[in-house]
């Protein structure tokens, strides 16, 4: 049976996940979080497989919190999921990213192989590359490689001789310049 927690500010869109879960073999939704800070107790208290995670959350962004989500396999979902968020969800450590208007069949697929442990995110195009270097600061350059490397942070800390602190900041930071501007429509 794979847990699968839901973390969505639309009340109508989590209950019919939730729904469409329940109703297929070889699922459990274990609950629902509507904001960031919802999301720890219910992580705590349920212990999910997997997260499905809303990129757009009032007050903050998916990303963000996929960062920090260390015991559960992450799937970035977005209604507005580019190439771009792509690249953040793969930088923020996702396992991957669906659309919000992909068929229940493709989601149920994707949510079963990231259970397996694969990841399922799209190959990072040179064009898209480029304009995430665009936009972060130069010096995280190398730490955007090593994340997209999928570099463990105590690596990441020993090759770029930085303490767990400022890995932390400095993703933080990087994560938040990759953040990508969903139109109201798409939220």
């Amino acid at each position: 049976m794979i847990r699968v927690a839901i973390v969505d500010d639309h009340p109508a869109l989590s209950a019919g996940l939730t729904a469409v879960l329940r109703a297929e073999p070889g699922f459990a939704p274990v609950g629902s979080a509507a904001t960031g800070e919802e999301l720890w107790p219910l992580l705590e208290r349920t212990r999910p497989d997997v997260v499905l995670l809303d990129y757009h959350l009032p007050g903050t962004d998916g990303l963000q919190l996929c960062r920090r989500i260390t015991h559960a396999r992450v799937v970035v979902y977005s209604a507005y999921a580019d190439a771009l968020l792509a690249l953040g969800a793969r930088a923020a450590g996702a396992a991957a990213i669906a659309g919000k208007s992909a068929p229940a069949h493709e989601l149920f697929d994707l949510l079963r192989r990231v259970a397996r442990g694969e990841r399922v995110l799209p190959p990072v195009t040179p064009e898209v590359l480029m304009e995430a270097n665009r936009r972060i600061d130069p010096v995280d350059g190398p730490l955007l490689s090593l994340l997209l490397d999928e570099t463990t942070p105590e690596d990441v800390c020993e090759a770029l001789r930085i303490e767990p602190r400022e890995l932390r900041w400095r993703t933080e930071r990087l994560l938040s310049r990759l953040k990508v501007d969903v139109p109201a429509a798409a939220r």
